[in-house]
């Protein structure tokens, strides 16, 4: 019962909301199939698939609110917890910032998320994938430790005031980590399609083959200012902290990066390099995401930083009334805007700097200046005269997106990737950032 079409999701919804006495109600029904493959030590230590429905019911009596979620749709079972809802309701004290469910809304067509062939795959198929990952390492005389996993689900949701969403939606994730026999030398990979046609897992594994027999023997270097070009999976973890903090309330109150004194913001102001854009689309055929937020507000195109002004923040619909204007969701996707240059054209281009692979363990220092600190990890390399010369030992740095993007060099074309912090995905490019502050060195490979 997992994948549900639109009228069965409706067919559900309306059935729950016929039970409601309350002011206003409001369901959401979200299901999924999903199968994965986990490898260790160059042999499979775990495979499952996992099948999940789940209803979210919430009633509200004025400006109290009360949630029941259930996975059992029997008449009798939804009855008893829209009912358990509006006793909880009831009981709650008022939430001075409780918004009422919107009414019908319009969702413009996104890009299709729900590729059928991904959806359809079968354990016979993530073997033969996750065997060409291992056959890699085996014939490498390296160690893996990865994940392949696929899932296909659905989000519906109804209220009492006559909204109603829906979308369909598929993802399959590749992680592989490789290490060296006498574990001196790392290399990883990672990437995140809707369609499983675009992934290689032998291509990727190849490359972090690579990475991992050339991070051996890595020499230590000074830590201080290095140009660098950080790899997508590098970036997206310091670019995610930049456009997930675009948040009007926050910076009104006078807590964000983005507050000013006075009570002002650097709304309208340029904050990072002309060369920056960064934007939301529901509809971009490498990045397809939901034409609808949690709450049920539509999607669109929406610039978030052009030409390195901050043209939008995200309002709460609370804090929208607020201000007295229109709210503005979280964006559903993220896309930054790419250069020409390849990876291998980037490091061409590069006198002296480091290539880094991946960043991890990013840790906030001061949220005021949007300042991080992290690791290196499973692959960072010394760069002169365009070529790489020697592995380096891994460094730990402390730096701001801001401050980053404000020391851009050069970058390259943008690419599909997802952070290994979040999980979640971007299409974001390499970038040569000059300047990049490393602070100690690192034993760990």
């Amino acid at each position: 019962m997992a994948i549900l079409t639109e009228d069965e999701c409706k067919a559900i919804l309306k059935k729950a909301l016929s039970y409601s006495k309350a002011d206003e109600c409001e369901i959401s029904l979200n299901g999924s199939d999903s199968g994965n493959i986990r490898y260790a030590r160059n042999s499979v230590s775990t495979s499952g698939s996992l099948s999940s429905t789940s209803m979210a019911i919430s009633s509200a009596f004025g400006k109290k609110l009360g949630i029941v979620t259930l996975n059992e749709y029997t008449d009798e079972a939804i009855s008893s917890a829209v009912k358990r809802s509006e006793e909880l309701a009831k009981l709650a004290p008022e939430n001075p910032e409780y918004m009422p469910f919107l009414g019908p809304q319009t969702y413009a067509p996104s890009a299709t998320m729900f590729v059928p062939a991904t959806a359809a795959i079968t354990p016979a198929q993530r073997t033969t994938m996750v065997a060409q990952s291992l056959n890699v390492a085996k014939e490498n005389k390296l160690t893996a430790a990865g994940f392949l996993q696929n899932s296909a689900g659905f989000s519906a949701m109804m209220n009492s005031h006559g909204l109603f969403a829906y979308n369909t939606s598929t993802d399959i994730n590749f992680s592989i980590t490789l290490r060296t026999a006498d574990s001196q030398g790392s290399g990883y990979a990672t990437k995140d399609y809707n369609d499983v046609a675009k992934l290689d897992t032998l291509a990727f594994t190849k490359i972090a083959a690579q990475k991992a027999s050339g991070s051996a023997n890595a020499r230590a270097i000074e830590p201080g200012k290095y140009t660098v070009i950080l790899e997508p999976a590098a970036g997206i973890v310091l670019l995610e902290q930049l456009y997930g903090s675009l948040d009007a309330r926050s910076a009104d109150e006078g807590r964000s990066f983005l507050s000013k004194p006075g009570g002002k913001t650097k709304l309208g102001e340029k904050l990072v390099d002309e060369r920056i854009n960064i934007y939301t689309d529901p509809s971009h055929p490498d990045l397809p995401s939901s034409s609808w937020s949690g709450d049920g507000q539509p999607q669109v195109k929406r610039s978030w930083i052009e030409k390195g002004v901050v043209k939008n923040f995200s309002y709460s619909r609370y804090w929208a009334q607020k201000k007295g204007v229109q709210p503005i969701p979280g964006p559903g996707n993220i896309i930054m805007d790419g250069g020409t240059q390849t990876l291998e054209e980037l490091i061409k281009g590069t006198e002296k700097g480091i290539l880094v692979t991946r960043l991890w363990y990013i840790r906030p220092v001061d949220p005021q200046t949007l300042l991080f600190t992290g690791l290196t990890r499973d692959g960072t390399f010394y760069i002169e005269n365009g070529q790489i010369k020697f592995p380096i030992k891994n460094l730990r740095f402390n730096e701001s997106p801001v401050i980053m993007l404000n020391n851009l060099d050069a970058l390259g074309k943008q690419e599909r990737t997802v952070s290994g912090e979040s999980s979640q995905s971007a299409l974001i490019p390499p970038m040569r950032i000059k300047e990049f502050t490393f602070t100690s060195l690192s034993d760990a490979v």
